[in-house]
C-alpha cells in the first residue's frame, strides 16, 4: 500500500515462480544414503585433501590445486601484493615453497608476457585463498590449470599469517607438501628433516646448457630512462646462475648485445669473447655451495667492467674475500626500502634471497653503496679501482616503479670510460 497525497493507493508486485528440479531422480525405494545416486548428497565445496608438515612438527591442512603428489622444500613467505606469475617463474625460487602473505592469489590469471624464465622453477604455492575466477585482458589460462600443467603443487584455505608469523620467529623451515593420504604425519615429517637447503648447489639445475644469444627484441614498455641516450652497442657476457628476463631486456634496451653462458663457462672462454662488460645474475641458493663460481668471478675481477645482480653480488663478495651467511628469513618481496647511499636517496625495491654479504668482512676499497632500510644489511657494493658495481636487489623490477633501474645506466658507464681507456 503505497499513499499520495493522503489517498492510499492499492498497489500489486508481480511474483516469480520457480521450480527446482532434481538432474537425477530420487527413487522412493532407496533405503539410505549411501544408495543414493552419486551427485546428490555431495558437498558442494572441496574438502581439506593436502598437508604441510613443517620439520617444528607443526601439520597444515588445506585444499590442493594445481599438481598431486609430495614434495619437500623451504618455505619461505613473500609479501608482494601483485606478480605472483613473475614469483612462480623466477629461478631464485628453486626448491622453496612460496608462501603469499597477501591473501587472494588467481585473480588476474596466468598469461604469458610475465614469465620471467621459460618454466616454474619453484617446489610450490602456499596460500590463503585461490580466486574462483580471473579478470584480466590478457589472461589465457587460469592459476590452478597453469600449476597442473607445470607439475607444481599448490594449496589453499590455510592459516597464510599464523605460518608467516611462526616462520619470523623461528625462521625459514623446511616442509613438506602432500596429497597422499597413504603417508602419515609421521612419515612426512620425517623427510622434512631429513632434507636440508644449505650446502646444496641449485644453480646447476636452473643454469642453461649452452651458450646462446638474447635475440628477443625489446618492446617499448622496456625502453623508459634510455631515450636513445646510448647510441653504441655494448657487448656483455651474461652468466645464468637462474637469470630473469626483464634483466636481458633492460641491458637490450641500453644497447646491450648479450650472450648468455652457462654458470660453469669457464673465464678464460668469456675473455677471448672480448667482452665489454660480465653480468653475473640472479639465482637460487647458497653462493657457498657454488665453489666454481666464485673461481669464475675472481678470475674475471679487474680484467673486465662487472654488475652483479642477487647471487652474483654474493658472488662477488665472496670473491673480494668476504663472507657470506644465511639470513634467518630472508627477504622475499616487492615492497622493501633501501637507502642509496651515493646518491642520498630512498629506492623501494623487489628482493628474493636467503643469504646476505657480511660488509665487515670486505677489504679495504670495497664500498658499500646501499642498505636495507629494513634490517641494515648490505644491498649494494662497488670497487672502482677494480671497475665493478653490484645490488643484493633485483633493478629489473618495478616496485617503486622505476627507482632502481639508473643502475643499468651505471654499469653503461662503466664499460664506457673502459673503452675510453679512463681510470
Amino acid at each position: 500500500m503505497i499513499c499520495h497525497g493522503g489517498t492510499a493507493v492499492a498497489t500489486y508486485c508481480p511474483l516469480r515462480r520457480f521450480s527446482v528440479v532434481c538432474a537425477v531422480p530420487i527413487r522412493a525405494s532407496v533405503a539410505h544414503v549411501s544408495d543414493v545416486p552419486k551427485g546428490i548428497h555431495e558437498k558442494p565445496w572441496k574438502l581439506a585433501n593436502a598437508r604441510l608438515v613443517l620439520e617444528d612438527g607443526s601439520v597444515w591442512r588445506a585444499k590442493s590445486f594445481g599438481a598431486s603428489g609430495t614434495q619437500v622444500g623451504e618455505v619461505v613467505f613473500n609479501t608482494s601484493l601483485t606478480g605472483y606469475q613473475e614469483i612462480l617463474t623466477d629461478p631464485s625460487y628453486a626448491g622453496q615453497f612460496v608462501l603469499m602473505t597477501n591473501p587472494h592469489i588467481g585473480n588476474t590469471g596466468i598469461n604469458f608476457d610475465d614469465e620471467e624464465s621459460k618454466q616454474c622453477f619453484l617446489a610450490g604455492l602456499v596460500i590463503r585463498s585461490l580466486s574462483i575466477s580471473t579478470s584480466n585482458w590478457r589472461t589465457t589460462e587460469a592459476l590452478g590449470d597453469y600449476l597442473a600443467s607445470r607439475n607444481v603443487m599448490g594449496i589453499y584455505d590455510v592459516d597464510t599469517r599464523a605460518i608467516t608469523r611462526r616462520l619470523r620467529e623461528d625462521g625459514s623451515l623446511i616442509g613438506v607438501l602432500s596429497t597422499e593420504e597413504s603417508k602419515t604425519d609421521d612419515e612426512l615429517l620425517k623427510m622434512s628433516k631429513s632434507w636440508n637447503i644449505v650446502g646444496v648447489d641449485l644453480i646447476s639445475g636452473v643454469s642453461c646448457k649452452a651458450p646462446y644469444e638474447w635475440v628477443d627484441s625489446t618492446s617499448p614498455d622496456w625502453d623508459f630512462n634510455s631515450s636513445g641516450r646510448y647510441q653504441e652497442t655494448f657487448r656483455v657476457v651474461a652468466y645464468d646462475f637462474g637469470i630473469k628476463h626483464n634483466i636481458l631486456r633492460r641491458l637490450a634496451s641500453y644497447g646491450c648485445k648479450i650472450t648468455v653462458v652457462p654458470s660453469t663457462w669457464p673465464a678464460s672462454e668469456t675473455l677471448k669473447m672480448y667482452p665489454d662488460g660480465v653480468l653475473f645474475s640472479n639465482g637460487p641458493g647458497d653462493p657457498s655451495a657454488v665453489p666454481y663460481a666464485v673461481e669464475t668471478v675472481k678470475e674475471l675481477v679487474g680484467k673486465v667492467p662487472i654488475f652483479g645482480i642477487c647471487m652474483g653480488h654474493q658472488l662477488l663478495g665472496q670473491a673480494l674475500g668476504g663472507k657470506t651467511f644465511k639470513m634467518k628469513f630472508g627477504h622475499h618481496g616487492g615492497n622493501h626500502p633501501v637507502r642509496n647511499i651515493r646518491h642520498n636517496r630512498v629506492e623501494i625495491s623487489a628482493q628474493n634471497h636467503n643469504y646476505a654479504v657480511d660488509p665487515e668482512s670486505l677489504p679495504e676499497g670495497v664500498e658499500v653503496t646501499h642498505i636495507n632500510l629494513n634490517d641494515g644489511s648490505c644491498a649494494g657494493l662497488a670497487f672502482s679501482q677494480k671497475k665493478l658495481l653490484s645490488l643484493q636487489y633485483h633493478p629489473e623490477a618495478s616496485p617503486g616503479p622505476h627507482d632502481s633501474d639508473l643502475v643499468f645506466g651505471e654499469f653503461i658507464e662503466l664499460m664506457k670510460q673502459e673503452k675510453l681507456g679512463k681510470p
